[in-house]
């Protein structure tokens, strides 16, 4: 973890101290808040589906909804972290209860942004959506196999929280510059297969794509350390 990574994270553990203490006071359990990440993320998909149901491709209102849905689904993931260590009640059956739901998730987050943008008609970015499901998993599966093994390979720039204030940053962005700026789905002439490459979505679809390239090279990067290091000790 960088210096800044590790600053901003001390900053807001600092914050969340009073709201831990109090959830203390209050009986509540790391289970709980991370049970409540994951229906805040079942929400998000509810909505991006009702918006792909009931909205059109100049209103983008619904990915704004969903992007501040799940950054506080998020911010749940360090509150139960923080409660389960304050509290004393870190745990191997906590730590997998919260490592099965926060890949579920993840996958209900992408099958919701996935309906959203097939039934919007936005191919491309439908596609790089299936795309960064797939190596968002596979960066927590290659982590987690590894550790199986006995070798820690917690390396690559795209893990879960980058992962998740990406999405919900873009999605949350398209809105509001689809609203205050552009005034709807802006159309740029240059094309691809007879799509455009420009419009309002690609605030959303360029840094889903980012993040379909980096999450899978960060898996196979994961994958190449582990099975060096493996090798290492056979050796």
């Amino acid at each position: 973890m960088g210096p800044i990574k590790t600053s901003l994270q001390q900053l807001a553990y600092k914050l969340m101290n009073p709201f831990i203490k109090l959830l203390m006071k209050l009986g509540v359990t790391p289970d709980m808040i991370t049970f409540i990440g994951f229906l805040l993320n079942i929400v998000s998909t509810g909505v991006l589906i009702y918006g792909a149901e009931v909205g059109d491709r100049n209103d983008h209102r619904y990915l704004g909804y969903a992007g501040m849905i799940i950054l506080l689904g998020g911010a749940m993931d360090m509150v139960d972290g923080r409660l389960a260590r304050l509290s004393g009640k870190s745990s191997d059956s906590g730590a997998l209860y919260d490592s099965v739901l926060d890949r579920y998730s993840e996958l209900v987050m992408f099958f919701g942004f996935c309906y959203y943008t097939v039934t919007q008609n936005y191919l491309w970015t439908s596609i790089f959506c299936f795309i960064a499901m797939i190596g968002s998993i596979m960066v927590s599966y290659t982590r987690a196999r590894a550790e199986g093994l006995g070798v820690n390979a917690s390396v690559g720039i795209m893990q879960r929280p980058e992962r998740i204030v990406l999405v919900a940053v873009s999605s949350l962005m398209t809105w509001v510059i689809s609203k205050y700026i552009l005034g709807g789905d802006y159309i740029h002439g240059t094309r691809l297969l007879n799509r455009p490459l420009f419009e309002t979505i690609s605030v959303f679809s360029w840094p889903i794509f980012f993040l379909a390239i980096t999450a899978n090279v960060t898996a196979l990067r994961r994958l190449y350390y582990a099975k060096a290091r493996l090798e290492e000790q056979t050796d």
